[in-house]
This record gives structure tokens, sequence and C-alpha cells, in this order.
């Protein structure tokens, strides 16, 4: 089977056609500014990549131009389109009637409509990757993929906010969390480096890059998580500000700032941007605090100790700790984060072996002491595998 992974985003595409016979990719890709000028695609094949810059107005022409070059003469992996067998998507906000993936019918359609207020962004543009796949490979079935599926067995005094019960009720105002397919992906890759079964193990999964989110993934279930409702609680994120008093909110407005203004404060003007002064991104605060910026160094030591606090919360969520596992782009590459995230939990049994973790960038590995009674690991994340074994096994 020949699968299409597409993620689309408000803006963007991105891409990747698996040969499910090794799980090998074939090609992938990403398309980046459709409708807002200055269009640009990437596309890879094998070692390979080329740079094109149409003019894309929607995601249905970008879907187009990404079949194109999927079957062309020199870009193609394809001799034609039918042999894609089926295609998932990637699709931000499933609600809670959709707690596992599913193949897209006009009732999933319906359900991730009714989920358009929750992620606004998101959904729309995953909608519209579900449309133009339905109208231009016509009988192929359309997997769904939700990024808060996997966080659906969270119990409900993990999900509920002690506000009126009512908002819940008639609302569903509720934590869902997110990065769930990434969770899911590494927390089950953990058990098999570790050579258990992973319904033996309790893990702490750290997502950390420009968004970041950590799960407690108890017997391979999510049990608790740390985004909420909306996707800016939780640690210390890129330009997110992480978990916030809510009089401070309430004290911003009456500042004077309207509900749109502090939305963009708290999702684009917060996190490491806000308290550095410097960035968004990691490398260059941790370089800026290494040349002496406080601001810069107090951002990475916020981030470091809200991670930490994190993983022992959750161990207490779940009553021990086998596995810390770290991932996404700062938590595969950012071996200073490792170790000032797992410095001061020796407590818990965690130690970390300096020699495997110094350097260690984007590989899988085991980089706690041979001595530690919880293992740390490094799992690069795949959610885009994840979300093609899915399809696969639904399109069956």
């Amino acid at each position: 089977m020949k699968i299409l992974v597409l993620n689309c985003g408000s803006s963007s595409l991105k891409y990747q056609l698996f040969d499910m016979k090794g799980e090998v990719v074939l090609a992938k890709g990403l398309v980046e500014r459709i409708g807002i000028g200055g269009s640009l695609v990437k596309h890879t094949k094998g070692e390979s990549s080329t740079v094109h810059k149409p003019d894309i107005q929607d995601h249905s022409q970008a879907i187009k131009i990404v079949l194109d070059l999927l079957t062309g003469p020199e870009t193609g992996v394809l001799s034609d389109l039918g042999e894609i067998t089926a295609v998932g998507h990637r699709v931000v906000h499933g609600g809670e009637k959709n707690a596992k993936s599913v193949l897209i019918t006009s009732d999933v359609i319906k359900s991730i409509e009714e989920c358009v207020p929750l992620a606004p962004l998101h959904n729309p543009a995953n909608l519209m990757g579900i449309y133009a796949m339905q109208k231009m490979l016509p009988g192929v079935p359309n997997v769904a993929a939700f990024d808060t599926a996997f966080h659906q067995t969270m119990p409900r005094e993990a999900y509920v906010y002690g506000i009126p019960f009512e908002y819940y009720e008639r609302d569903r105002v509720r934590r869902y969390s997110f990065h769930g397919t990434s969770h899911d992906f590494v927390s089950a890759r953990a058990a098999e480096i570790l050579g258990k079964s992973i319904e033996s193990l309790k893990i702490v999964t750290c997502h950390l890059g420009n968004g970041s989110s950590l799960a407690a993934v108890d017997r391979g279930r999510s049990v608790d998580a740390s985004m909420g409702m909306g996707t800016s609680c939780g640690v210390l994120m890129g330009t997110r500000c992480g978990d916030v008093d809510a009089s401070v909110l309430l004290h911003i407005m009456e500042l004077g700032s309207s509900a749109s203004e502090l939305s963009d404060i708290l999702h684009k003007k917060s996190g490491l941007l806000g308290v550095s002064g410097v960035s968004s991104d990691l490398r260059d605060v941790e370089k800026a605090a290494e040349d002496g910026s406080e601001r810069a160094k107090l951002a990475c030591d916020i981030l470091y100790r809200s991670v930490k606090k994190y993983i022992a919360a959750y161990a207490a969520v779940m009553g021990g700790i086998d596995a810390i596992v770290f991932t996404a782009g700062i938590g595969e590459n950012s071996d200073l984060t490792r170790k000032s995230v797992i410095s001061g939990l020796e407590f818990m049994g965690v130690k970390l072996d300096d020699s495997k973790n110094g350097g260690l960038r984007g590989k899988e590995a085991i980089i706690s002491a041979d001595d530690s009674k919880v293992k740390v690991l490094v799992v690069p994340t795949n959610e885009e595998l994840l979300i093609a074994r899915d399809t696969q096994r639904l399109a069956k």
C-alpha cells in the first residue's frame, strides 16, 4: 500500500508519501504561504530536493501541485495517482466524539466542523485538505487522525476545570490537550527500546518544541497532559505563556487590553520571546544566556523548572515512574535542556549519564546512567508514520 499523509495548516501543507512495505518514505515536502503571496514548495525525493515558487491561492491548488510533483517525470515517485491506496489527514481537534483515528465519513466531517470553534485556525484548514482529496481522488479512502484523540483516556478529574459545571455540560469547556499522536508514538517506541510491554510501564513523555506539552502515559493510556482546552497552558513555550494565574489575565484586561489583544499577548508575545526579549528560538535564548543576558537566563530557567515540575507531578499522578522520554525540536536536540530538567530529580531515582547525553541530537538513545532506576530516553517523534499506520489499518 502507498499512503499519502497530509498535515494542512492555515497557510501551509506538509506531506509524506509512504510505501508501507518496509514503511519507507518515498517523497515528502512542505508548501508554505498558501494564499498570502510568495508561495514556496520544497519537495524531497530520496536525497534530492527541489524548490518551486508557484502562485498558490488555496489548499486545493496546493494539493494539486503536490500530486503533480508526485507523478512528475523528474520529481515523481508514482506512475499515476491510482497507486495511492489511501490518504491520512492530521486533524487538530476531534472533541469528545473522536477518541481514535477513523475512516472519514459525512458524520466524521460534521464532527470536525463542530469542533471549529475549539480550533478556529486549524480545523478549517484540515477540512480543506479533506475536501480537496475527496474531489481529486474520488473513491480513495481518507482517514482522520486527531491530535486530541490519545488524551481522551484521561479521567474526569484530569480534564474537568474547577468552574461551574454547566460550562462543561453545555459548552464542553474542558482540558483536551494536544500533540497526542506524538505522545502515542514516542511512548510506544520507548517501550520497544526498553524491551518491555507498554502495559507494564509508567512513562512521562516530554514533547518540547516551539509548542510544548507533557503527558502522563500510564500503561499505554494518557491519564493527564499539560495543554488544556487551548494550546497556551502547561510549560513555557516559544511565544506561548504556559501556566498563568487567571487573575493575571483579568488584570491585563482591566489595564485596557481587549480579548483579541490578550490572545495575541498570550500566544504570540509571551514565552521565551516575552521573557528573554531575544527570540522565540531556544537556541538563540541559550546563546544569549551564555553571553550574559539575565533575562535570557531567566527564560531558560523558567522552561527547565516548569518541565521538571510536570515530570514530578505526573509521577505522583501515576503512583510511580519508569521512564522519561524527550522528543520534538528541543527535546531531541538540546542536551542542555535535558540535563537541566533532569538535574534535581535524583531523589526520584533518575540519574543522567552526561557522556550519553552530551552532543546527542535527533537520535534514539537511552541517556540515563546504567544504574538509574528511572530510564531517560531521547526518541525522535514520527507522527506521520503513526498516521500512515492507522490509515493503512483502517483503509484495509
